[in-house]
């Protein structure tokens, strides 16, 4: 753990991360191969190697080390299965049906590829994918049958009816219309910070946190989550589509965001104050995490 966060070399820590998630991204395809017919292995791995950020996976293993747990393989393996379903969820998001992108993250999206047809049921087949990867990253850990159990219920929690697909249905419906500040914040927390902080809960969970503990992730997920989401508008609004590497924006789909209810410095100003508490709900459960610090401000300091 960095002892000093005014030396933390984000950047250089990010890299390095990103690289062990990548090789437990290369894992994850190859336990794939025996279940998924050709056709839809391929849409699936095209759709989790995406390049991205790989924010999730790394929260996971972040907030593992903070609340005590030992660095290994398998908690990249842990990581890899919340990155399945955050794929499962942009390959769904981009199809025409929905967003109609043809570029995300730089690259063709994955139905411009592969189809319509084996995105839709490569995305859907990465949910028990994941469920099943967790649960042996878990066991991998020395984690019990009630905590692999949790693992598991935390992350089909995040992705189902209350979280990411339920936050997914509350946007479709909301397109074209005004939505406040209120809704509009049950919308993303649903759709985007679900998974985020089921990320750090999984973490937490598999390093054997406390009760307070997991509370304070908690809370702190919620707070980074929707700060991710008003700093995705505020990109939206200001950078280009090649800035961004994904088209179109959420304006241009009619959609509502924190831009068009608060202008750009209420919403930059809306983000920190959600950084800002998700800091403090940290420091209540006592989580000594400068990791989790840089991230967090790591969220509104982004350029895409």
């Amino acid at each position: 753990m960095i002892a000093d966060p005014s030396v933390f070399q984000l950047d250089a820590f990010l890299v390095e991360e990103r690289e062990e998630v990548e090789r437990a991204i290369g894992r994850a395809c190859d336990r794939l191969v025996p279940l998924l017919s050709d056709e839809l292995l391929g849409a699936a791995c095209h759709g989790i190697r995406t390049p991205g950020k790989r924010l999730r996976p790394i929260l996971c293993v972040v907030a593992y080390r903070a609340c005590g747990g030992t660095t290994e393989a398998a908690v990249y393996d842990l990581g890899a299965s919340l990155e399945l379903i955050h794929a499962y969820s942009l390959m769904h998001d981009d199809l025409p049906s929905m967003d109609d992108a043809s570029l995300r993250r730089g690259q063709p999206t994955t139905h411009t590829v592969f189809g319509e047809r084996a995105t839709i049921r490569a995305a859907l087949a990465l949910i028990p994918a994941a469920s099943l990867l967790a649960h042996r990253a878990a066991g991998d850990l020395g984690c019990d049958d009630r905590a692999c159990r949790s693992v598991v219920r935390e992350l089909n929690r995040a992705a189902g009816a209350g979280g990411m697909v339920g936050g997914q249905v509350l946007d479709l419906l909301a397109e074209g219309g005004e939505l406040h500040a209120e809704e509009l914040d049950r919308l993303h927390h649903m759709k985007t910070g679900a998974v985020i902080t089921a990320s750090l809960l999984i973490g937490g969970i598999a390093a054997g946190a406390s009760e307070g503990e997991l509370g304070g992730l908690e809370r702190f997920g919620r707070g980074i989550g929707l700060a991710y989401q008003v700093t995705d508008d505020l990109l939206d609004a200001t950078a280009s589509a090649g800035d961004l590497g994904k088209n179109p924006s959420d304006g241009r789909l009619g959609k509502s965001t924190y831009v068009a209810l608060y202008g750009l410095e209420g919403t930059s100003r809306r983000a920190r104050t959600l950084v800002d508490e998700a800091l403090e709900a940290l420091r209540r459960a006592e989580i000594e995490g400068p990791v989790l610090t840089a991230l967090a401000q790591h969220v509104v300091e982004r350029k895409r």
